[in-house]
């Protein structure tokens, strides 16, 4: 076989395999959005869950899954972003960051299941937090953290030594330096790694699991004290996410219409996951020719 021929059949080939993986990752979303589509409606996204009674809906699991989001990005972003900064523009190559680099690695190849059992072990017991919408941000924090932190990190690699040059050539120091210039510059890059680990958060169920509980109580929307269990914003409450949801609706059976019920939060689930990750993309597409002038 000439050079010509393995060309043409190794490019076949890859051709094929990427072919099939795309063609099973489509199949399996237009089976669970064929099955969903039809179960949502206005009244599905707004109502409460019922647990003997057909006709519930998702709207305080719904609630409870962007709020646990906005609570573990709040904590997460701030230490990634600082501990990103720190390893790409200050720490010296030695035992010590090769240290810390390992430790992002182990932690983000843990499976989420230990995560939670850390975080139930540490937040809900010894912390006494109990079950509740904290306990699982803290979790899903070092759920979040190796992969923003690493994400953060790769960003600001990515911007040419020429822009710190350029900044320390005006004057600027060092931290002001990364801070008005490398920064900026990396802002769509480290933009994207946000949404694209806020749909990773989002569809988490393993470490909520055992953090923010399997119930989601109704919410007093007349309440906004953070410490209250009924405030809509309270913190010490237990918080049921979509995710839980739908894993809790298909192994308890306590629902008439469970598949339906399943199936339409499958639906909403896959929908919000595959809008961070456009929204991602065009969000930060549209920073860099503004950031860049590009």
């Amino acid at each position: 076989m000439n050079a010509k021929k393995a060309d043409k059949l190794a490019t076949g080939i890859l051709y094929f395999v990427s072919s099939l993986i795309v063609l099973i990752l489509a199949s399996l979303l237009l089976y669970i959005l064929a099955k969903g589509l039809p179960h949502i409606n206005w009244e599905f996204l707004t109502q409460p869950s019922r647990s003997y009674e057909a006709g519930g809906g998702i709207g305080v699991q719904l609630f409870n899954s962007f709020y646990l989001l906005f609570i573990t990005m709040l904590i997460s972003f701030p230490i990634s972003l600082g501990a990103g900064i720190y390893l790409s523009e200050y720490a010296k190559k030695n035992w010590v960051t090769d240290v810390v680099r390992t430790a992002i690695e182990i932690l983000s190849s843990l499976p989420s299941v230990v995560v939670g059992l850390f975080g139930f072990l540490v937040f809900v017991i010894q912390f006494g937090y109990g079950f509740s919408i904290l306990s699982g941000a803290l979790a899903l924090t070092f759920f979040n953290l190796p992969l923003l932190t690493r994400n953060v990190e790769e960003s600001l690699k990515a911007i040419h030594f020429t822009q710190r040059e350029a900044g320390l050539a005006l004057g600027l120091s060092r931290w002001e330096t990364v801070l008005r210039v490398v920064v900026p510059e990396a802002t769509p890059g480290i933009l994207t790694g946000v949404i694209l680990s806020s749909g990773r958060i989002f569809g988490e169920a393993a470490a909520l699991i055992y953090t923010a509980g399997q119930s989601a109580p109704a919410l007093d929307f007349t309440n906004w004290n953070p410490l209250s269990v009924s405030s809509p914003i309270g913190l010490f409450r237990q918080a049921e996410t979509l995710a839980v949801h739908i894993w809790k609706v298909n192994t308890e059976g306590t629902m008439p219409d469970g598949a339906a019920v399943s199936a339409g939060a499958s639906a909403v689930l896959i929908l919000a996951v595959l809008a961070f990750n456009f929204g991602a993309r065009a969000l930060g597409k549209q920073l860099h020719k503004k950031l860049t002038s590009a």
